[in-house]
């Protein structure tokens, strides 16, 4: 077998693994909402007698609905361009938010909701606050302390809101929250000591999810924990931390859960070192709490910052705050893969097409064809090579007849020939080679790109990210009948069979019977396997064989060879 038979062995072993995970895989669904209980735990727990201990407690009951538990109590409203929402007053949690330009499914009218109050079932919410050493000494705000509002009582962009809750014992916690116009929120805690005590206490923040979310239970995506300690990111999965709790000590950093197109996400105050931890109690958390105490003389103030992102994952908005912010790999909350150097340029290059041509299909189409002509040179020697191959396959079976005896003859004669017509019998790789790191490219921005979530192409693709919805079963829709999502091998998915079994007939047949009739079912077989492979995907592999294709015809029309 040649290294063209091992590239198509590769290619296929690669389809099978993709196939097998898109088909048969069950997307993993967590159920672990062991937080039926009427009371949550302390979030983090007590390492040593000195050290501090964050008291938050919950009593309230679970599974009443979203819009009960939003209507019940008082809340300070917010919205900008980008999101629109509420916070509790009632523990001072962040625990309403819905994202405005982007929508549920496509063609619905209901805008992707995604945090939600700590009652409900799939509650998901942000806190802040304060610990202490001395746990049951001082007396600190919980999830149950209902906070005022100092003046104005709505969150906007020019509008920051102060809240406040007086502890009785001489400490006064006020909170200052501002929003800005995209994804970030900055909470200011301060606290006021009226008391004659010197007071230490540790600022904290904390991301809580009560069960674990449906996820794509594929490794080319990470969906879970992440955070990045010092210079080193972690990512670890909902599994992982419910069997064990992973804790970091770094100078600087953010933690967050993040989802495919959504990231929540907290980054500590600069200059400041913390303790961040992923944990499994009563619900999924990921936290920090700042190492040093903020000390407050009697008559005295302190005063500790975190910023919180509640964001839908913009390229262009992630990295703009990772920039005008100066968080540290905060690009990284997208996941790029190791191939982060070649992806995401890739994805940069395919959004200005998009942005020139209002179309990610003919982004798609006009990479695709820019790709082809970068690798035209080479392209066009490896099917010159191949022309030759397919010139001289008479020739090789008469000398595999003259010399069936003497496999060592036949090997001589063999190079002679290839040196005399100057062929390279191994450069028929070369084309899937150039495929592969492209392929591989636009399949990972297809499915992880917020920017193409939901992006048609012409006619029947309505979201260049899913599947093409027809079905070669029902003749494309014609036939009234929706067939089983295992016989969904649409139009496109057919179309690319057919150039890819174009394509072959225009390589050489493999001088091997049982070869050639392998390969003769590859393009069925793949078309099979990519066909519940985003449309755009299957888009880029059809033009680029439909180009393959005219190259390569027109170097066989022109390729001769001595041997005759």
């Amino acid at each position: 077998m040649d290294l063209r038979n091992v590239i198509f062995a590769i290619a296929l072993s690669f389809a099978v693994l993709f196939g097998w995970s898109v088909i048969f895989e069950t997307p993993q669904i967590e159920e672990q909402n062991k937080s039926q209980q009427t009371q949550r735990s302390q979030k983090t727990d007590k390492q040593t007698s000195d050290a501090p201990s964050v008291n938050f407690e919950n009593n309230k009951a679970l599974n009443i609905s979203r819009e009960d538990a939003i209507n019940t109590g008082k809340r300070i409203k917010f919205e900008n361009e980008n999101v629109k929402g509420s916070i509790s007053l009632k523990g001072a949690l962040i625990d309403d938010i819905t994202f405005k330009n982007y929508k549920d499914k496509l063609g619905s009218d209901k805008n992707v909701t995604y945090l939600n109050p700590a009652e409900t079932n799939d509650g998901y919410f942000v806190e802040t606050g304060w610990a202490a050493s001395n746990v049951g000494k001082i007396s600190l705000p919980t999830s149950d302390s209902v906070w005022n509002v100092k003046g104005n009582n709505k969150l906007s962009l020019d509008n920051p809101v102060i809240i406040e809750w007086n502890n009785k014992s001489g400490l006064i916690f006020r909170k200052k929250i501002e929003i800005d116009e995209k994804f970030l929120f900055r909470i200011t805690q301060e606290i006021q000591n009226q008391s004659g005590n010197r007071v230490e206490l540790y600022p904290y923040a904390q991301i809580t999810r009560n069960v674990a979310p449906n996820v794509t239970d594929f490794y080319i995506l990470h969906e879970g924990f992440i955070g990045v300690f010092d210079e080193e990111l972690k990512e670890e999965s909902y599994d992982d931390i419910e069997d064990k709790k992973q804790e970091y000590n770094a100078g600087e950093g953010w933690i967050g859960i993040t989802d495919k197109y959504w990231l929540t996400a907290l980054v500590p105050e600069k200059n400041q070192s913390f303790k961040g931890e992923f944990i499994f109690k009563n619900g999924f958390k990921a936290n920090y709490i700042q190492n040093k105490p903020v000390v407050i003389q009697p008559s005295g103030s302190g005063i500790s910052e975190t910023k919180v992102f509640v964001a839908a994952k913009e390229v262009k908005i992630i990295d703009g705050y990772a920039e005008t912010e100066n968080i540290n790999k905060f690009d990284l909350t997208i996941d790029w893969g190791w191939f982060y150097f070649f992806t995401k340029p890739l994805f940069f290059i395919m959004n200005y097409l998009f942005e020139l041509t209002k179309n990610f299909g003919i982004a798609i189409v006009l990479v695709t064809a820019a790709v082809r002509l970068l690798f035209f040179p080479l392209a066009n020697y490896s099917f010159r090579s191949m022309a030759k191959m397919k010139i001289l396959q008479p020739e090789l079976l008469r000398l595999k007849e003259l010399h069936k005896e003497d496999k060592v003859k036949l090997q001589q004669e063999m190079m002679s020939l290839y040196k005399r017509e100057k062929v390279n019998p191994l450069s028929g790789c070369l084309p899937i080679l150039i495929q592969i790191p492209f392929f591989f490219a636009i399949y990972k921005m297809l499915f992880i790109s917020l920017e193409m979530r939901h992006q048609p192409f012409f006619g029947w693709i309505k979201d260049l990210s899913a599947q093409d919805p027809t079905s070669i079963f029902n003749l494309f829709g014609l036939i009234p009948w929706d067939p089983p999502s295992f016989l969904i091998i649409g139009a496109w998915p057919v179309l690319m069979g057919v150039t890819m079994y174009l394509q072959q007939k225009l390589n050489p047949t493999p001088p091997d019977p049982i070869q050639a009739k392998i390969f003769m079912f590859f393009p069925l077989f793949l078309a099979i396997i990519l066909a519940p492979f985003p449309s755009g995907l299957v888009v880029y592999w059809t033009i680029n064989n439909i180009l393959t294709i005219a190259q390569q015809w027109v170097i066989m029309r022109t390729t001769t060879v001595k041997t005759k």
